[in-house]
């Protein structure tokens, strides 16, 4: 993992050797390219290391939280040596994915440290024979979502935190919204009551779930607030289409179909079997997506994001589904998975709240960048018009809205309502019902089993087979078509009498073409022009 800074959120006044920081801490911080702290980082690893304070902190995605946090508990842990044994620091975070990518960061700062300072990513997808191994040769760090540390608690009654000295609750205000309130509480339990184990509570917002966890794990915290250096310019800009529900796919058919929005693409709907019928529909056009399945492999799942942002696929379609408890799953899209230079976050099915909007759009405009986000809103005269494309959630699609746009004018935000030429769209809607009756519940069914058998395979060889053979990222590709449905090819192919006058190429002008020729040969000696079709007429004669 590397951790990508904007350039506005530097403290150039300021170095890492200012800190006093161990030099085997210095020689990875300057190989991973560092040259100056952030602000966050500069207040940060004052306040952990010469004040020993817990501190709440408030900053932007981009402005270099992570590793705010990681070097002082990187720095103390060499400082102390071995003078105790057992976990010295836990880092939560709300999925998987943040996990994996926080220990790799770790590993990165702590690649010359040896056996001093050695991290565990507790969601690595190992055998528990596997893990139980490296939690009996112990660890200094850990990393994982707070429901998968309670299990390894309880299963390992062996493993204490007596002498944990760091806590850090990453992504603060997604841990209750997540459903990882109990386990938090649960947590409590397992912690010392002494007060030597300093907190850091970092987040995007400062809300109500903060303030529980600050009431919980804190003592006299520092709270740390990094405006926005670009809070002025508002680089996300916002828009809404009002539709009716099948409209939705005409819509999405012409934008994706034309290119109409420049860049990667991030995509939300609210359902998974919706997800599916979206990727197939858009194949029937040669559109190409992969799919964010909660119910992949991990290593599917991981190996999708890199690969999105690394540019190999430049739309994806995610989904915010929760689970039969009612709750957000482990795997959440919203935030937390650090997805690169997303141009645009398009909502399909508009969120069922305000706060998972914000998360949402979260995804793009980021670190400084500008981005921009769409959304679809069924009118709620509409709702439940059109049965085959119908989805239960839309049906307060315009109460959400008003929230949103209540949230979003607190913030300094404007959701602006976006106009389509509907005239010039109506030309293309003759494909689209082609396309959406051919992607039926079987077809749905049929592809989302598929593609799990596809991953399950693929999953094994990126474990065992990817990183001595790369040429197989052919073969492993996410974004291949899924061949549950039959279209007709010609689906695939826009022909130019349908596009708008302005999109339509310049037809190369070719004039007028006489039947008549000049013949070579003897026609050519007499300088005459001889009728082609009389000519046929002659030999015919004779």
């Amino acid at each position: 993992m590397s951790v990508s800074v904007a350039q506005d959120y530097v403290d150039e006044g300021v170095s890492f050797e200012s800190f006093d920081l161990d030099a085997r801490l210095i020689q990875a911080i300057n190989k991973l390219g560092f040259e100056h702290p952030t602000l966050i980082q500069t207040q940060t690893i004052k306040l952990s290391l010469e004040e020993r304070k817990d501190i709440i902190a408030r900053a932007s995605t981009g402005s270099g939280k992570t590793a705010a946090y990681c070097i002082p508990i990187v720095q103390s842990i060499l400082a102390s040596g071995s003078d105790s044994e057992g976990v010295k620091a836990l880092v939560l975070v709300p999925t998987k994915e943040l996990s994996k990518q926080v220990a790799e960061f770790l590993g990165q700062l702590t690649v010359f440290c040896g056996r001093s300072a050695r991290v565990l990513n507790l969601n690595d997808n190992v055998s528990e024979q596997v893990q139980l191994q490296l939690l009996n040769e112990g660890r200094e760090i850990y990393v994982s979502t707070p429901a998968k540390l309670i299990s390894v608690l309880e299963k390992n009654k062996s493993i204490q935190l007596t002498n944990l000295r760091f806590l850090v609750i990453d992504e603060v205000d997604l841990m209750v919204s997540y459903g990882y309130k109990d386990d938090l509480d649960k947590l409590g339990e397992y912690l010392s009551t002494k007060t030597n184990t300093q907190t850091f509570l970092m987040s995007a917002t400062l809300n109500e779930e903060v303030t529980e966890l600050k009431t919980k794990f804190c003592n006299k915290p520092a709270v740390l607030k990094l405006e926005d250096v670009d809070s002025d310019k508002k680089k996300l800009v916002q828009y809404y289409i009002k539709t009716n529900e099948l409209d939705k796919f005409l819509l999405i058919y012409v934008i994706l179909k034309l290119g109409l929005i420049k860049g990667k693409i991030l995509l939300f709907v609210n359902e998974l079997d919706r997800g599916y019928k979206l990727k197939l529909f858009l194949q029937n056009f040669g559109i190409k997506s992969c799919l964010l399945n909660s119910e992949l492999p991990v290593n599917s799942r991981l190996h999708i994001v890199e690969e999105f942002n690394k540019n190999v696929y430049n739309l994806l379609i995610a989904t915010d589904e929760a689970n039969q408890e009612g709750q957000s799953n482990d795997f959440g899209v919203s935030r937390g998975v650090d997805f690169k230079n997303v141009a645009c976050v398009l909502n399909f099915d508009l969120p069922v709240s305000s706060k998972t909007y914000v998360h949402r759009v979260g995804r793009t405009a980021r670190g400084g960048k500008s981005g921009m986000a769409l959304s679809f809103v069924v009118a709620a005269k509409e709702w439940g018009k059109h049965k085959a494309s119908s989805l239960a959630s839309a049906k307060k699609d315009e109460k959400v809205l008003a929230r949103i746009e209540r949230s979003q004018s607190k913030l300094g935000y404007e959701l602006k309502p976006y106009q389509f030429n509907m005239k010039q769209v109506e030309a293309f809607r003759y494909r689209m019902e082609d396309s959406f009756r051919s992607v039926t519940r079987a077809a749905v069914r049929d592809a989302r089993l598929r593609e799990i058998k596809q991953e399950l395979m693929a999953s094994e060889k990126l474990k065992r087979h990817f990183e001595e053979n790369p040429q197989d990222l052919v073969t492993l590709r996410h974004d291949k078509d899924l061949a549950s449905v039959r279209a007709d090819a010609h689906l695939k192919r826009v022909p130019t009498y349908l596009l708008p006058e302005g999109a339509r190429p310049e037809e190369k002008k070719v004039g007028f073409v006489p039947f008549n020729k000049v013949r070579k040969g003897r026609g050519k000696k007499r300088g005459k022009k001889v009728d082609v079709l009389k000519g046929v007429g002659k030999r015919r004669k004779t």
